[in-house]
């Protein structure tokens, strides 16, 4: 079934076990739940093994992006996404910590919500800002997806021509302005 909408992208992550299973059953069946819960068929990434960010914070990531048509608004997709994560038992206790899933809505076709200034200051925050703060609203794009390989690389997969509506450049070009290494810590699985 297709749904007529907006374009959204998901990204999915996972670094402890579920009730689902390993971080990497946890994400396939996430990628399921999601397509399900928003009845579409979803373009999904493949799994990427990551490096947990900050270094040093826990065991390694599974990472995967899909890009889903909607008709939910964006705070009701977060919603919905969060519904799902609770479903595997995701407890938000440490920013940034481990997690036995995560969903983030990285964007939904070029919103930028709830402002430009908004999305200016919480892409702007020095890492320990980043680390301590998290914003009371729903930030579109998500205000670091362009610095993160482990974000970058799996949107690639599904959605590389995507424009930033505030950067103006493709999840391509993002992508490829990150330094090789970073690009190479992201690993496809088979």
């Amino acid at each position: 079934m297709s749904v007529i909408g907006q374009t959204a992208l998901i990204a999915l992550g996972c670094n402890q076990t579920s009730v689902w299973g390993n971080a990497t059953s946890t994400v396939q069946r996430a990628k399921l739940l999601v397509a399900e819960q928003l009845q579409n068929d979803a373009k999904c990434s493949d799994c990427f093994a990551t490096k947990a960010v900050p270094a040093g914070s826990g065991p390694d990531y599974i990472n995967a992006v899909m890009a889903v048509q909607t008709t939910l608004s964006p705070p009701d997709l977060l919603r919905s996404l969060h519904d799902i994560e609770e479903r595997a038992q995701r407890v938000r206790t440490t920013r940034w910590g481990q997690r036995t899933l995560d969903l983030d809505l990285l964007a939904v076709d070029d919103l930028v919500l709830p402002d430009t200034q908004t999305f200016a200051h919480w892409r702007d925050l020095d890492l320990v800002d980043q680390q301590r703060l998290a914003p009371d609203t729903l930030i579109l794009p998500h205000p670091r997806l362009q610095d993160r390989a482990f974000v970058l690389v799996p949107l690639c997969d599904v959605a590389p021509d995507w424009v930033h509506p505030v950067i103006g450049r493709s999840a391509a070009a993002m992508c490829a302005a990150l330094p090789q290494a970073d690009r190479d810590s992201v690993v496809r699985l088979p």
